[in-house]
């Protein structure tokens, strides 16, 4: 669709303001502690992929995520169990060991890519609270309703039009609807709670995802940590709550205690109120991702872990190689036999990506072709407090048993694209974006709702939508076929 593409590029100055605004206003912001917001950026270029591509990743992460979830599963049920709980902090640690083997069920993953020669390539899996739903439908939602308008799209066919591209809000309500019929036979909530803490980052995003659940028929409100109390059910605002969608980071319970929904959290399945998702902070190391390539070559790891020759599948086609970071000897990206990791990535830099096991927002991410940039050495110098080189950091990386360790990574190489970039000004900025595509997706569902996904853009290669980057639209193929009929239309 590179025809629409070339069109939006001519016209953007004319839609670009009402685009990002009413992007803005609708929730596609980061929200400071203080209250304060601001604009993620929007691009008037979007992403546009087949309904059917993004079907087939849906189903990929699908597979990818219930591989992470049993790999997850048999550490912690193996050897090796005290190396994976030592990454989490000890609130994490105390849920993840009352849990683990009482939680059947994700309502929600994410599954993040880079996509390389239009292969995605997974860099990681995300089960605690992967967001981005509302933020992809604002996204996708404005971009057509202000370019359909701007191109004279008929506006009683806009409805169906939206209906066309799909929603990733619809599809959470239902995996949650789904994720409660599992728990509670027969029964429907009539209540949801939305549990988040205050001032939350992204809670301009909850806030519109509670709308939509309003929309899509649930007496839906947000509820924070303080609020909540409950002798035999989870209450908040002199309401109980049938079902708690949970999007608080088990650790921010430790910066602001409440023993109440601690003590919640710890009870799977859910006596008080059915929630979703359990604490799942054990699937989300980068350690227990890194297990899933290590499968492939270790056949007794993937039947300890019982993955399935579609799960194997899925990791042979879409995970770069990964290992733990750690001296000794293994498999190499190449299949060759090699004797000591570390020195074998401290040699070759250009070829690897290391990232700390368990930590958020991509602060501890260090690429190494990158090494004696800017970017890398303020990244080092957050890290570990001084500059180190790339065979010094390998060192240290190997030797610091911080979140987890390390995680080494084959680099996939995803050239950045050209973007328009809208201001809330209305001025738009040719940027060069490196771009990922999230596909979201269920573990333990009687089946996977329409599931889609979400894209960022960084100018940075380390892609993280709360530290900087804008949202691109995600629309299909026959939705840009429309707007394109529309616009030559005129």
């Amino acid at each position: 669709m590179q025809e629409l593409i070339d069109v939006l590029k001519h016209q953007a100055r004319h839609f670009a303001q009402e685009l990002s605004q009413l992007a803005y206003k609708r929730g596609l912001a980061v929200t400071q502690l203080d209250g304060a917001t601001r604009p993620i950026p929007i691009t008037a270029t979007p992403v546009i992929l087949d309904a059917a591509e993004i079907r087939r990743r849906a189903e990929l992460s699908a597979r990818l995520s219930s591989a992470t979830v049993k790999m997850a599963r048999a550490i912690l049920g193996g050897p090796d169990a005290a190396e994976l709980l030592g990454a989490l902090s000890p609130l994490e640690r105390a849920l993840a060991e009352r849990t683990w083997r009482d939680s059947q069920r994700l309502a929600t993953t994410r599954v993040d890519y880079f996509v390389s020669g239009g292969k995605p390539y997974a860099l990681e899996v995300n089960a605690t609270i992967p967001a981005m739903q509302g933020y992809s439908d604002i996204a996708a939602r404005t971009f057509i309703e202000v370019v359909a308008r701007h191109v004279r799209y008929p506006e009683k066919a806009l409805p169906s039009l939206l209906a066309l591209n799909g929603s990733n809000a619809l599809a959470l309500y239902r995996a949650l609807l789904d994720g409660y019929a599992a728990e509670r036979p027969g029964k429907m909530p009539d209540t949801v709670a939305l549990l988040c803490r205050r001032n939350d980052a992204q809670i301009s995003e909850l806030r519109w995802l509670c709308e939509r659940f309003r929309e899509f028929g649930a007496d839906a409100d947000l509820v924070h940590p303080d609020e909540v109390s409950g002798d035999d059910a989870f209450e908040a605002h002199g309401k109980k709550y049938d079902l708690v969608y949970r999007h608080l980071f088990v650790r921010r319970l430790e910066q602001a205690p409440s023993p109440w929904v601690e003590d919640f959290l710890g009870t799977v399945p859910g006596r008080k109120a059915v929630f979703l998702n359990p604490p799942a902070s054990q699937v989300e190391v980068k350690s227990t991702f890194a297990r899933l390539s290590q499968a492939l070559a270790e056949p007794a790891l993937a039947e300890a872990a019982g993955l399935t020759p579609e799960e194997l599948e899925a990791i042979r086609a879409s995970v770069p190689w990964t290992r733990v970071f750690r001296a000794g000897p293994t498999t190499g990206p190449d299949g060759d036999r090699v004797e000591d990791l570390v020195a074998r990535v401290a040699a070759t830099p250009a070829r690897f990506v290391l990232k700390r096991a368990w930590d958020y927002g991509g602060k501890a991410v260090f690429l190494g072709r990158s090494a004696g940039t800017v970017p890398y050495v303020e990244r080092v110098k957050a890290a570990y407090g001084e500059l180190l080189a790339w065979p010094e950091l390998c060192a240290r990386a190997a030797a610091d048993p911080t979140g987890g360790g390390f995680v080494v990574q084959e680099i996939v190489d995803s050239p950045p694209e050209e973007h328009l970039l809208c201001e809330q000004t209305g001025s738009v900025v040719p940027t060069s974006f490196f771009v990922d595509y999230s596909a979201y997706a269920s573990v333990g569902l009687a089946k996977q709702p329409a599931w889609g996904g979400v894209c960022r853009g960084s100018v940075a290669e380390i892609v993280n939508i709360v530290g900087g980057g804008g949202v691109l639209p995600l629309i299909t193929t026959e939705v840009a076929s429309k707007l394109l009929l529309a616009w030559k239309a005129l």
